[in-house]
Formats: structure tokens, sequence, C-alpha cells
């Protein structure tokens, strides 16, 4: 028997503005979503990444993304200085903004998004939140910039942290663990999480596409545990378009 939260207890939960536009954004994607239309991974060098949320931002623009996050480790120091941008780039920018609105949305539409490290099924994980209140305090203990510790680490108190901000909750790159996702996705899937990241280039192949060996796998346990599918590059170097 797949075990998944109720639809019931799912509608009770707080959700953010965000979170609602992320689910009906993350109900839509496809193995072709990324990375030039979302990318809802990827890192600024205020954690492991090599851009500095300006240039990232540039980036942005220039590839014409539609909506993304950035999921630094453990802080939203990344995504509050890319926010400072976006508005500034808005308001410098209304003509780009007018050709922009003909094809879609009238700017990319920048998310909440954090990457924390905890414990699942008694493997060390990395769970990315999304749309979440930065400012809630069940985020406290995951945006201190550093690793939560003792409890904080575990997996059934991240997720429900997450969700109590109003926020998405979803197991990263779930087949680069040493615990395969046969095990993980429906472990996690058992604490009430929302969605796996299912859309993913492991090998980080030059052109990036999702794995051709692992994803149908993620996506079929997605679908048995009646998960969101996400998708993103996991950037931590000087390119949106792949990982490193």
């Amino acid at each position: 028997m797949v075990a998944t939260p109720s639809l019931s207890s799912i509608s009770q939960r707080p959700c953010t503005g965000d979170a609602e536009a992320l689910r009906k954004i993350f109900t839509g994607l496809d193995a072709t979503s990324c990375p030039h239309t979302y990318n809802f991974h990827m890192h600024t060098a205020c954690s492991d990444g090599k851009l500095v949320p300006s240039a990232l931002m540039e980036q942005v623009v220039d590839i014409g993304l539609q909506a993304f996050a950035i999921t630094d480790h453990h802080t939203v120091k990344g995504y509050r200085q890319a926010k400072a941008w976006l508005e500034d780039w808005q308001w410098r920018n209304p003509t780009s903004l007018r050709r922009r609105g003909k094809g879609g949305s009238a700017a990319p539409r920048l998310f909440t998004g954090v990457e924390v490290t905890a414990i699942l099924a008694d493997t060390e994980v990395h769970l990315l939140g999304y749309g979440f209140s930065p400012s809630h305090d069940a985020m406290e203990p995951y945006l201190r910039g550093y690793a939560p510790r003792g409890e904080d680490k575990l997996a059934t108190a991240v997720i429900p942290a997450i969700q109590a901000a109003g926020g998405i909750a979803v197991l990263a790159h779930p087949a680069r663990y040493r615990v395969s996702a046969n095990t993980l996705i429906p472990a996690a899937a058992a604490l009430g999480i929302d969605g796996v990241e299912t859309y993913y280039a492991y090998a980080n192949p030059e052109d990036w596409a999702p794995c051709p060996r692992h994803t149908p796998t993620v996506e079929q346990l997605a679908r048995d545990h009646r998960l969101l599918t996400t998708c993103g590059t996991d950037t931590h170097g000087a390119s949106l378009l792949r990982r490193l």
C-alpha cells in the first residue's frame, strides 16, 4: 500500500500565495521545462556557488526564465539580493517588461528557496524548500548559514518546518545518495513531503538533460506516491545551463 498524505491534511496546511503558484507550475513540468523555461535549483556565492546574485540574475534575464528559485544551503541571503536586483531591473527596463509580456510573464518570477541537509531513512540527504515565508519562526534553525544539528536535522523536523512556514518540501536529486531512490522516496512520502526533484542531470552533461537512467524510476515513484515533480540544474558553477 502506498503511503501518502491525505488530501484533507494538505488542504489544511498553511500555504503562501507563492506556494500555491508553485504547485500549479510543478504540476505542469516535464523533461523539457529546464533549463530554459524553469529552474528551481541553483546556488550563489552566498553558499557554495560561484555566481554572485547579480551575475546569476543577469543570466536569468538573458536565458528568459519564466520562474526560478535560488536554493542556497541554509541561507536566503542570495535570494534577498536577487530580489532587490530584480526589483531594480523591473524599474529600469519597462520596455523589456512589455516585450517579455507578449510571450508570457512580464518578468522572471523569483520564489523563495533553500537547500537543507537532513537525515532521512538513516541517510544524509538534501531537502529543498520553496515558497515559504523566510521570517517564519519554524525556518529559523534552517537559515543560520550552516547545517542544522540534533533533532532539527531529522527529516521529521525539516519537512513540517518548511510546510509550517507555508512552503513546499521537496527531496533533492533522489538518485545521488548511498540509499536508492526506491527507498528514499517512499520514506519521504510517508513523512508528508510534497515533491521530488524528478528532472535532474546526474552526469552533468555539457548540454543539460534529465538523466535517462534515473528519470523514469523517479517519475514513476512520484506518480505512485502522488508527489509534485520539480526540475533544476543544481548550478554551482558559472553557467545556469549546467551544474558545474
